[in-house]
């Protein structure tokens, strides 16, 4: 991931509508790839949001690879990309500590 990349992806997220369907779509989210994501009318009706705005959120998180789309039929179902939030947080850490941090050990508070 390059710097035009992460900024495009963080200011998708940056949004409080936007974040919670990739959100929701994280919380449909399944390890068998046929059984992931939520139909688009399940996910406005989840969040209380009309087509119209949900279709508009949900092309600004597909052109930032945050979701993508599969057809079943005449359906469309929408999952969270989890390769991008890895891909951004791999960028984010890159350089942490120069290197020296152990980021597969959580911090003990």
């Amino acid at each position: 991931m390059q710097l035009a990349e992460a900024v495009g992806a963080l200011s998708a997220l940056a949004q409080d509508t936007r974040l919670t369907v990739f959100r929701e779509l994280i919380n449909a989210h399944s390890p068998c790839a046929q059984e992931c994501g939520l139909l688009a009318g399940e996910l406005a009706q989840r969040l209380g949001v009309s087509a119209s705005a949900l279709s508009f959120h949900l092309k600004e998180l597909t052109w930032n690879k945050w979701v993508v789309s599969r057809r079943v039929g005449r359906s469309i179902i929408y999952s969270a990309n989890l390769p991008t939030m890895q891909q951004l947080v791999t960028y984010l850490l890159a350089d942490c500590c120069a290197g020296h941090c152990d980021l597969n050990t959580q911090s003990k508070s």
